[in-house]
């Protein structure tokens, strides 16, 4: 049999899941992606797609088109399996949310025959592999005949069809033939290295990638809290400090977000709380920094006594030059905002159309509105010149460091 002719199939067409089967087929696997979102479906099948990722619908309608890729609103059978949906935690307790990962194990079972490969990308706490294994067990399935292993993604949003072939990989199965089932089929598109390991290795390897990256995010976002007080220019210390052979301090921003940073860790506190105390305080610190933001603005707008403040948040992604909007502090920054005034304009340039429930306004717009300019998100839209001579008879706070 040819590598590529046992067929995949995809759960969870997501900013994860969609780059993955479009990459895969692309490759010749033919792919059979499931999601919920009919929308998602019927984007796909047109050939469209439906997020914002550089290169990524050009591999989906050349891959549409060839015959090799196609959405689905229900679970195809097929040879490999691989779950990419969501792994939420809960606002109230901050514990993590499996019950999709769940669902799609109990909707394989279903399908799954001898020799197939189950493959579970999405970010999840220590042992959630193994619980797959067991929900197999539940359904009746015989799992001395099928191969069940954890590889995380690790791809940056902006670059993902490329990373998803560069960057390394790490697998682990629930036993040593699984984890070389699934390094086997990730080589086949994989240019990176793949190192093979146990699922709960890497299932704590993703999450200690994610907390090591949110730890050091927090050291920069409370450094600007104690420049702010002390009357000093956090960017220009950073600059200087990092001058130094051995220390590189990341830049200071409205918070973090995204589905990994922002949330990875609370999958480490949640199992082991007695024993994650730096861990738990960088998500503390990091989650306080939207709060700041919005007490440091509203300070400004009642020592300058403005009566009726119009206000514009420039960029409400997660992070700079991407649609993704999940956990992002400056969204959060923005709602407190219009809970506080009445007049508040959100700014961003790679979403057009309107967000839940506020309207999405163009920058020119915004700033030609408003009094005040929040800048949230360093998007390339907001760094020109001309932008620069539009903001000169505003008030500006800068909390990304788009002008340092």
């Amino acid at each position: 049999m040819n590598k590529f002719d046992k067929s995949v199939s995809v759960i969870g067409l997501g900013y994860i899941g969609l780059p993955t089967a479009a990459l895969l087929s692309h490759k010749g696997y033919m792919v059979k992606g499931y999601d919920l979102n009919e929308n998602a479906v019927n984007t796909i099948n047109n050939g469209m797609v439906h997020i914002v990722e550089p290169e990524l619908e050009n591999y989906v309608s050349a891959s549409v088109k060839s015959g090799n890729l196609k959405a689905f609103s229900e679970l195809q059978p097929a040879e490999i399996y691989i779950i990419c949906v969501p792994t939420p935690f809960e606002l109230n307790t901050n514990l993590p949310d499996l019950s999709y990962v769940f669902d799609a194990a109990k909707q394989i079972s279903k399908l799954i025959k001898k020799g197939d490969l189950v493959i579970l990308e999405s970010t999840s706490p220590v042992g959630t592999t193994n619980k797959v294994y067991e929900i197999f067990r539940e359904e009746g399935i015989d799992t001395s005949s099928i191969f069940l292993s954890y590889c995380p993604e690790r791809v940056l949003p902006g670059r993902i069809m490329v990373e998803l072939v560069t960057n390394d990989r790490i697998i682990g199965g629930i036993n040593s033939i699984s984890t070389d089932k699934a390094a086997d089929f990730y080589s086949t598109f994989v240019d990176g290295d793949i190192k093979k390991t146990d699922s709960k290795t890497a299932e704590m390897c993703k999450l200690t990638e994610n907390s090591f990256r949110d730890v050091n995010i927090a050291f920069a976002n409370e450094l600007s809290l104690i420049c702010e007080n002390e009357g000093i220019n956090v960017w220009d210390l950073i600059k200087l400090a990092n001058l130094h052979p051995r220390v590189d301090i990341l830049q200071p921003g409205t918070g973090v977000g995204g589905h990994c940073i922002a949330v990875d860790p609370w999958f480490i506190v949640a199992n082991d709380p007695e024993n994650s105390l730096i861990i738990k305080t960088a998500r503390l610190v990091n989650n306080q920094k939207p709060k700041w933001i919005v007490s440091k603005v509203a300070e400004a707008i009642n020592n300058e006594n403005f009566l009726n403040p119009k206000i514009a948040c420039l960029g409400l992604a997660f992070k700079p030059n991407i649609d993704d909007l999940r956990e992002s502090p400056a969204i959060e920054v923005y709602e407190q905002l219009s809970k506080k005034y009445e007049r508040v304009f959100a700014v961003e340039p790679n979403i057009d159309s309107n967000f839940k429930d506020f309207v999405i306004y163009s920058l020119e717009d915004a700033i030609k509105e408003s009094d005040i300019v929040v800048i949230l998100v360093k998007h390339k839209e907001f760094l020109s010149p001309d932008v620069r001579m539009m903001l000169k008879k505003k008030m500006i706070f800068d909390f990304c460091g788009a002008f340092q």
